[in-house]
């Protein structure tokens, strides 16, 4: 993977030219299966970078695999958690803690209650874990 030059963050830095990443949000094909999306570019990637502290980029990569994912499905939901997560690490890291536990309850409000161990690749005890850790970090941050 390719990191970003750097990690935007709102007002304090500059925003990435416009289509910086369309060769990574290319990677979505409609249609395809919730297994084949998992297996794209724009979620791995997506993924790497918000493990990696690039939340803004995250969001912009991973928004492509939410769009196309069947409405109503624990998948679009489950990635759907996924960005919000990444959006509330973003706002923390803007100092608005309260945009970011606002953000950490929409996350856990969009996590499957009965959810298979793992959705999408993704081990869904990790990203609650995630959830509750950034809950954690802004709550330190008030």
């Amino acid at each position: 993977m390719q990191q970003p030059t750097h990690a935007y963050i709102p007002g304090k830095n500059e925003r990435h030219p416009e289509d910086a990443f369309d060769a990574i949000r290319n990677t979505v094909v409609q249609g395809h299966s919730a297994e084949q999306l998992a297996q794209s570019d724009a979620f791995k990637v997506g993924l790497q970078y918000l493990d990696a502290g690039f939340y803004w980029e995250a969001h912009e990569v991973l928004e492509p695999v939410w769009v196309v994912l069947p409405e109503g499905s624990e998948e679009k939901r489950f990635v759907q958690a996924i960005i919000q997560l990444a959006n509330g690490c973003l706002k923390l890291r803007m100092d608005k803690p309260k945009a970011a536990l606002r953000l950490t309850g929409l996350a856990r409000g969009l996590m499957p209650i009965d959810a298979p161990e793992k959705i999408m690749t993704l081990n869904v005890a990790d990203v609650h874990a995630r959830i509750d850790k950034l809950e954690s970090d802004v709550l330190f941050a008030l």
